[in-house]
């Protein structure tokens, strides 16, 4: 009984997701449009164009061999703003979304230096955004500063990810983290409720973000040109819908 009723809920979610992707891939598209009409570029259809080829002596079309570049992380100070709207979108079935987006604030109490601010993107698989922070942004840490970082993630971290940083806060008392993640990842599964439940033992502040929250990054993070962010309609009641779940992970 358990197992079928499992399997009506992966078919459902299979469901969703199709629909949700179909339902994203169009508004993105629709932005990409409306982008080249006000003097953009060139849409992401457009451009691959030019790596088409026609055969001079039947007329097909052939698709020359891309390379893909190797696992990266991508470090800047701003996220385009497609990217943002549909990594960051707080809907339940994220299909398409694979991969994580980090913004962070890193306070070292030191007023002279002020704030650092950035963001990550992983690429491919390999090293995650989050394992990515502690090594490429706190390379010059110090035993002696009080550091407070904030993140704001398009999901919460993996297992894996939750149980490296859970380590580092217990070995390194002076660093207080908070994460905002826009959506949980995976959450039904036990070992991603585990590491979230070790996060929150080794201090760390865990909490979805509201919709205040997503136009503060969109200010702070993202390439907006002024543009204010306009949230999607649902934006208020799936914050609530993770707010509770989240919730009861960690009672």
């Amino acid at each position: 009984m358990a197992d079928r009723s499992r399997m009506l809920r992966k078919k459902d979610r299979q469901e969703k997701e199709a629909g949700e992707k179909t339902r994203d891939g169009n508004e993105v598209k629709n932005e990409e449009e409306n982008a080249q009409d006000n003097g953009g570029g060139p849409s992401a259809e457009q451009s691959s164009t030019n790596d088409v080829t026609a055969d001079g002596k039947n007329g097909d079309l052939q698709v020359e061999p891309m390379e893909l570049p190797p696992f990266e992380i991508i470090a800047g100070d701003r996220i385009d703003p497609f990217a943002f709207k549909f990594q960051f979108k707080n809907v339940e079935y994220s299909s398409g979304r694979n991969k994580t987006f980090l913004c962070y604030l890193v306070d070292q109490g030191k007023t002279a230096d002020g704030l650092l601010r950035g963001c990550l993107e992983d690429e491919h698989t390999g090293t995650h955004a989050e394992e990515a922070f502690f090594a490429q942004c706190l390379s010059d840490y110090d035993p002696s500063l009080k550091y407070t970082v904030t993140w704001y993630v398009s999901s919460s971290p993996c297992s894996a990810c939750a149980a490296k940083i859970a380590d580092v806060l217990n070995a390194k008392k002076n660093i207080k983290l908070s994460i905002f993640a826009a959506r949980l990842f995976e959450f039904e599964e036990a070992e991603i409720q585990a590491g979230l439940k070790a996060l929150h033992t080794a201090g760390c502040k865990l909490r979805m973000m509201k919709p205040l929250d997503f136009s503060y990054t969109w200010d702070t993070f993202v390439e907006n040109e002024d543009q204010p962010l306009n949230l999607w309609e649902d934006c208020k009641d799936n914050y609530e819908y993770y707010h509770e779940k989240l919730s009861d992970i960690l009672q």
